[in-house]
């Protein structure tokens, strides 16, 4: 499998709320994480991470995932994924009830390889008016 499928089918499980148990067959042992958001600012580790998408996935149980590019850097081992999810706060859980408000917000996952698995993560995305749109900040 090439960085750009493993990326994919990473992308794939991640993003459709699977957690580490489906993610985990993309990844090295022990890959990290990284993300300059307050949300996020507690997680270093990628298993940490799927397991907080699949649980961002209660509350929003709605929530689908756009795809509007995927590149591979072949010389520097590195895969960017760019989507948006779209999702209504419609379900149990988060940190305010059911809001109803929806929400269409842009991300990037930025996924560097090492022996053609996922080994560092780093996703752009602005927390700050993602939570806003949902009524959560």
């Amino acid at each position: 499998m090439s960085n750009l499928e493993t990326a994919q089918a990473f992308f794939d499980a991640c993003d459709t709320g699977k957690g580490w148990a489906e993610c985990e067959a993309f990844c090295t042992s022990g890959a990290t994480f990284s993300c300059q958001s307050q949300t996020l600012a507690d997680i270093h580790r990628l298993d940490a991470y799927t397991e907080w998408m699949k649980n961002l996935l209660v509350p929003l149980p709605d929530g689908k995932f756009e795809i509007k590019g995927f590149a591979e850097d072949t010389d520097r081992g590195v895969v960017l994924a760019s989507a948006v999810i779209t999702a209504i706060h419609s379900g149990e859980g988060g940190p305010v009830p059911a809001t109803g408000n929806k929400v269409s917000a842009d991300y990037v996952y930025s996924m560097e390889f090492a022996g053609g698995k996922i080994s560092h993560m780093t996703k752009i995305w602005n927390d700050a008016e993602t939570l806003k749109a949902l009524g959560w900040a």
